[in-house]
């Protein structure tokens, strides 16, 4: 597992990250969410031995990243921030570059290469230097010599910063299937991506943890956790919505047309307003349960209207 224990960074009188714990264990993808400045980037350095913590510890599969670092890096995958390359290289001579650093010659260096490039798929650009590359595909090149050497943990800051639709669906494929036998951390401020990939989610402000769950568990935190939502072809009584058992109250989106009926913590009120759908004969369009809002309980929790 990788196990952070009382993780702080200070830099002069500002502290980045303070007093962090939590455990991640092999088969979860674990997003690692919060705000600009909010210590994230900061934390992936600590844990990958490229920035030492003012005090706390961090362990890699059992290597202290302070006192067994090469073995703990040994067994890292790492795309930073920006993924930085030799802009002056090809694709193809930066890769084997990275092989070889890890380790790798001759017919095994060459597979390694190939197999990051398939996955990736990199094969029409490997001939062309990095600086001409596009950002999507920068960030392509960065993601193939992390994933080189068939690491047991993967460190991705912002992996699919700079893709396009597409590009965003291959990657998030690819972590799905890499993390079957794999400890993979997303350090992202891009919410969709914790729904797409993640099992589990961490959200942190001003360097301290505030919320660890699934996404399930944090959207079922969202004032929107079971509400209903209404699209009707003519006026809905409101009133009689809001009359119902369990009902909080009543929004209304007059640019969709729809209303949306909340739920008291903890009540399921689907039942009561189908029944009175039915009851009142109205003309419902679109019926809609939500799980909760993702990006409603990040807001309240980075500015701590939630606890």
């Amino acid at each position: 597992m990788i196990e952070i224990r009382n993780l702080t960074k200070r830099f002069a009188q500002h502290t980045a990250v303070d007093n962090l714990s939590f455990r991640v264990q092999a088969g979860e993808v674990l997003g690692f969410l919060g705000p600009n400045g909010a210590g994230k980037s900061t934390t992936m350095k600590m844990l990958t031995g490229f920035l030492a913590p003012t005090s706390g510890t961090a362990s890699i599969l059992g290597f202290d990243i302070q006192t067994q670092t090469l073995e703990a890096q040994r067994q890292i995958g790492y795309l930073p921030e920006g993924a930085p390359c030799y802009a002056d290289m090809t694709v193809r001579g930066f890769l084997e570059f990275i092989a070889e650093i890890r380790g790798f010659r001759r017919a095994e260096k060459k597979q390694r290469v190939e197999r990051a490039v398939e996955q990736l798929e990199l094969g029409k650009v490997l001939g062309q230097s990095i600086e001409t590359l596009s950002k999507g595909f920068k960030r392509r090149v960065g993601l193939a010599q992390a994933i080189l050497h068939d690491p047991q943990v993967l460190i991705l800051d912002e992996p699919t910063d700079g893709l396009d639709p597409n590009q965003k669906h291959q990657v998030r494929g690819l972590i799905q299937s890499l993390a079957r036998d794999k400890i993979v951390i997303v350090s992202t401020h891009i919410l969709e991506e914790v729904s797409a990939v993640c099992t589990r989610a961490v959200v942190i402000a001003q360097g301290r943890l505030l919320a660890d769950g699934t996404p399930l568990e944090l959207e079922s935190r969202s004032r929107y956790h079971q509400a209903v939502t209404l699209v009707g072809s003519e006026a809905l009584d409101q009133e009689a919505l809001r009359a119902l058992p369990g009902v909080a109250g009543v929004e209304v989106n007059e640019r969709e047309h729809s209303l949306t009926v909340l739920a008291e913590p903890g009540q399921v009120i689907f039942p009561q307003v189908n029944g009175l759908i039915a009851e009142r004969g109205w003309q419902v369009k679109e019926l809609n349960v939500e799980r909760g809002r993702l990006d409603e309980v990040f807001r309240s929790l980075t500015r701590g209207e939630m606890v």
